[in-house]
Parts: C-alpha cells; sequence; structure tokens
C-alpha cells in the first residue's frame, strides 16, 4: 500500500506538548474539513501534487534525517487508506515517538492499540469561528489518555466559553495536557489570557504557533 505524501521536511514543533523540540513531518494529502482559517488548504485539494510513498520507504525517510520524533499531520491524516498500518509498522522502530496531528472529527481509539506513551494524539477542537464545529466528534474526548493532547482552536470569546465548558464536563485537565490555540489575526493572547484568569483555569496552556512568528506565516516546509 502507499500513500500520498505531498510534503516531508525536518523542523520543530510549532505546537503541542513537544513544541520547540525537533521533528520530522509526513503531512498527507486531503482532509475531510474545510475550516475558515485553514492554512494548509493546498494540501486537500483534489489535484494536489503528491508523491506516492510506501511505509518502507517512509520509514526509510524518516532514519535518514536523524529525528526521532515524528509528526503525522495533512489535512486530516486518519482519513487516508491504511494509516493505521503505517502507524502500527513506524511504532515497530522503539526509537522513534509518533504524533498524530488529527481535526478532532475522526474516531482515534482504533488507531491507538497498545502503543502507549510512543504514539499519542494532538487533537483539535475546531470551535464556531471554524464553521466546522457541527463536525466535531466528542466522543473522542472519552477516549483520551496522559500522552494526548486537546487544542481548542480559538478565534473569539465564545469559542473560549465552549472550550471551558468541553473542559469541565470531560474533565479535560485530569486526563490529558489542553492547550488554546489562537486563530492568527483573530483574537488577542491578552483575551485568552485575561479568560484564563477570571475563569482559574489551572493547566490550561496558551500556545501560540512558533512556526508563524519564527517564519513567514504562509511559509512551507517548516
Amino acid at each position: 500500500m502507499n500513500y500520498k505524501v505531498v510534503e516531508t521536511f525536518v523542523s520543530i514543533n510549532g505546537e503541542g506538548k513537544k513544541s520547540g523540540e525537533l521533528a520530522v513531518f509526513i503531512r498527507l494529502a486531503g482532509c475531510n474539513l474545510r475550516c475558515s482559517y485553514c492554512d494548509t488548504m493546498w494540501a486537500n485539494q483534489d489535484d494536489v501534487v503528491f508523491k506516492s510513498m510506501s511505509k518502507e520507504e517512509i520509514y526509510d525517510y524518516i532514519k535518514s534525517t536523524g529525528v526521532t520524533n515524528v509528526t503525522l499531520t495533512g489535512g486530516e491524516p486518519l482519513i487516508q487508506e491504511g494509516v493505521g498500518e503505517l502507524i502500527d509498522y513506524l511504532l515497530t522502530d522503539e526509537k522513534l515517538c509518533i504524533e498524530v496531528e488529527t481535526n478532532g472529527s475522526v474516531a482515534i481509539q482504533k488507531f491507538r492499540k497498545n502503543h502507549g506513551r510512543r504514539l499519542s494524539f494532538t487533537m483539535d477542537y475546531k470551535g464556531s469561528s471554524s464553521l466546522m464545529e457541527e463536525k466535531m466528534l466528542l466522543k473522542n474526548f472519552e477516549t483520551l489518555t496522559e500522552h494526548d493532547t486537546v487544542k481548542f482552536v480559538v478565534g473569539n470569546e465564545y469559542d473560549l466559553s465552549k472550550a471551558k465548558d468541553l473542559i469541565d464536563k470531560y474533565h479535560l485537565t485530569e486526563v490529558c495536557h489542553v492547550f488554546f490555540s489562537p486563530i492568527y489575526k483573530e483574537i488577542e493572547g491578552e483575551t485568552i489570557v485575561e479568560f484564563m484568569k477570571t475563569n482559574k483555569l489551572n493547566k490550561v496552556r496558551l500556545q501560540i504557533q512558533l512556526h508563524k512568528i519564527i517564519w513567514s506565516p504562509e511559509e512551507r516546509g517548516v
């Protein structure tokens, strides 16, 4: 089985619990959502140029980099056929840690198996600003573990309030890492910090996308 890979590169993780650490990125083509603020829409187009790669070729590329953090991203990587097989194969190398960046609309439990801490999910919750909130799969909140991260993508105070409701309902700060991620140029960091202070949101972190600070927000391969 081959996979549609639109981009491979080494950079730092721009967000998530390993923010600032080196990672090798494998970006797979396609997405089932169309968020209003999407910054990788080019990777989701039907006519996107991709490289067809086997799991062995992907693994060989990863090993050639010397980097042990691997980020599978998209688009939405979990909708690509056979991605579970790819995850299982990469994790046969005990030196690798795999992070799957997923948009919150695809069930994650079937991919978890018994991989433990070397497999983690960084799962978005797309608020109202995304225009995709109705696509969010709330069942995922019941399957998260201490190795996983929920990233609430927020663009206004309504998104923040909805995030707080979900954090409280599912006790998220007790079971996983929780981040607020502001939509670029839509909401000020100060607004988020004030909301966190007012609501005593312990164990919640504000996270700015590092790659949009270090490089141009439109830059690819970073």
